[in-house]
């Protein structure tokens, strides 16, 4: 129950054609102006969060601030808004 020869070089010319169609469409030169690598770069750049500038205070005014959220935190003795940071 050998096979001819023949039919083996059929068979290899069969695998061999349904390759080569297979591969035709493809082409090797897939280059583009950039890589995925940049795409990822750009889309970093581009959603990267970026904190409001807050106004610049002198030490005075950060002093008075500060006494100011005391004396709320002390005057809320009967606990009134609870919700509104001026309680412990």
């Amino acid at each position: 129950m050998d096979k001819p020869e023949n039919e083996d070089e059929d068979e290899v010319n069969l695998i061999n054609a349904e390759f080569e169609s297979m591969v035709e469409g493809l082409s090797l030169d897939e280059s583009t102006p950039n890589t995925y690598l940049d795409e990822l770069d750009q889309w970093e750049k581009v959603d990267r969060f970026t904190p409001p500038e807050l106004p610049k205070k002198s030490i005075i005014q950060d002093v008075k601030d500060a006494r100011k959220a005391f004396l709320k935190w002390i005057k809320n003795s009967n606990n009134q808004n609870p919700e509104d940071g001026a309680s412990i």
